[in-house]
């Protein structure tokens, strides 16, 4: 083998290289995007929760009736 094709058989070597560690990185962020994905429908559901839970507080602290007058009128 000559020396052009030497340079050439690392050249490739060397991008072989490359793409595997871009496709190790490629499929690393993907589960991190999955992972957050699934957190964020967690956090989404408990604040649903929450949101709910509050209403009915203070509907319950308000008797039912959320635009009753005060008393003093």
């Amino acid at each position: 083998m000559d020396n052009a094709e030497q340079q050439m058989e690392t050249r490739f070597v060397d991008i072989e290289i490359k793409l595997a560690q871009q496709e190790d990185l490629v499929e690393s962020l993907n589960q991190m995007v999955y992972q957050q994905g699934k957190r964020i429908d967690q956090l989404e559901a408990m604040l649903h929760k929450l949101g709910e839970h509050v209403r009915d507080g203070a509907q319950q602290a308000n008797g039912g009736l959320v635009n009753e007058r005060p008393p003093h009128y």
